[in-house]
């Protein structure tokens, strides 16, 4: 194994615990094993998720071994962490589509190497766990040190309905640690309290209890935390320039948090103009998943389409309709699914282009119309033909 370089194992890291445990593990002459787990709520993997899968890789680099847990059993009741609601639990076909992309996109951060990397379906062995030893498993914790947790905590005084299913989730992820003898595990700060029950649960079962290790959140496109359940994510398989394009709407004020986190740069984006700082971002984020051809690509697609407001090399076409005049609010609705009233603030603002020449009109000669490139707002364009 390489010499161990515990800045770099640990870098961006918010807990660490217990203080020393892991610099005593990394003196044991074995390899660690260091399990991350990824819930299959959605069929992307997006960059927050890789700031812990970042990690996993550096301790792969120092010699290692990656354990990602696809949680397709956990997936079916849903981890309450941080969330104010229940989730909505997805149908099993949802699942398993989900969970057969994860690894492919986990790929882009990890090495995904036999030897260096184990990945493992928690349904292997929570399918399997019979009542009784589900009865042994909730001895490990008490209710009083779950409803310790903010969000139990928090939903509980407001009467927020708390199912028992999720009071179980944390001890099977825990479990998690157990079957797969966990000596590191990752997550997010929001994923503290179930890697420290984690400790307890593999304690209980006889074994050496593992690190926990967080790292921050990502926000996303909105401004909260990056979740697929939100939607406001850029996803790892993204196509290049959807992940430019989402990229390139990131907040000034994030800036410095994903400089840090997502492309683990020393240098403050403040220090830039901030068009060049949002552009070697994106490069980054499109040049990780799709190589650097890509990412010239989406650049100058990004540059054609968004900054100077040109049509893009490929866009799709359209019928029009039957009648003249042709309707342009109705129109907008039928290819762009905008509702009729956003379709005239968008012509009274300037926002809707023909063949890149702004229109006031709302109803427009059908022949005026044919072979002519509709735009609307920034991205949306389309080729209109006659029947």
């Amino acid at each position: 194994m390489a010499a161990p370089d515990l800045a770099e194992l640990t870098r961006n890291a918010v807990d660490v615990l217990p203080e020393g445990e892991l610099e005593r593990k990394l003196t044991s002459g074995r390899p660690l094993r260091v399990k991350f787990g990824i819930d299959v709520t959605a069929p992307d993997v997006h960059v927050g998720h890789a700031i812990p899968l970042q990690r996993m890789a550096a301790f792969q680099r120092a010699g290692h071994v990656g354990v990602l847990i696809i949680g397709d059993y956990t997936t079916r009741i849903g981890d309450p962490s941080g969330r104010s609601s229940e989730r909505p639990v997805l149908s099993d076909e949802e699942i398993d589509a989900n969970a057969q992309t994860y690894l492919e996109q986990a790929a882009q951060v990890v090495d995904t190497s036999p030897e260096r990397l184990e990945v493992r379906f928690n349904g292997e062995w929570l399918a399997k766990l019979d009542f009784a030893e589900v009865v042994r498993l909730t001895r490990t914790i008490t209710v009083a040190r779950l409803l310790e947790r903010d969000d139990f905590q928090q939903r509980f005084e407001a009467r927020t309905p708390i199912s028992v299913s999720e009071l179980l989730y944390p001890f099977m992820q825990a479990y998690d640690s157990v079957a797969i003898r966990a000596d590191v595990e990752l997550g997010g700060t929001d994923q503290l309290y179930n890697l420290l029950a984690g400790r307890d649960v593999m304690q209980a079962y006889g074994l050496e209890p593992q690190v926990a290790l967080t790292t921050p959140l990502l926000l996303g496109l909105d401004g909260r935390k990056m979740s697929a359940s939100l939607g406001n994510y850029i996803g790892l398989t993204d196509p290049p320039e959807e992940q430019f394009g989402k990229t390139m709407r990131i907040s000034d004020e994030l800036l410095p948090e994903y400089y840090r986190l997502v492309m683990e740069s020393d240098v403050d984006p403040g220090s830039l103009e901030p068009m060049s700082a949002k552009l070697e971002l994106a490069r980054f984020v499109v040049r990780r998943s799709h190589g650097e051809e890509a990412a010239r690509e989406a650049e100058a697609h990004f540059t054609r389409v968004v900054r100077e407001g040109q049509a893009p090399d490929e866009i799709g076409e359209a019928d029009l309709p039957p009648g003249d005049p042709v309707h342009l609010p109705a129109l907008i609705r039928e290819v762009f699914g905008l509702s009729t009233s956003e379709a005239r603030r968008l012509i009274a603002q300037g926002g809707v282009k023909l063949d890149g020449a702004p229109t006031a009109d709302l109803d427009v000669p059908r022949a005026s119309l044919e072979d002519t490139v509709l735009q609307v707002g920034k991205r949306q364009f389309v080729r209109l033909r006659a029947v």
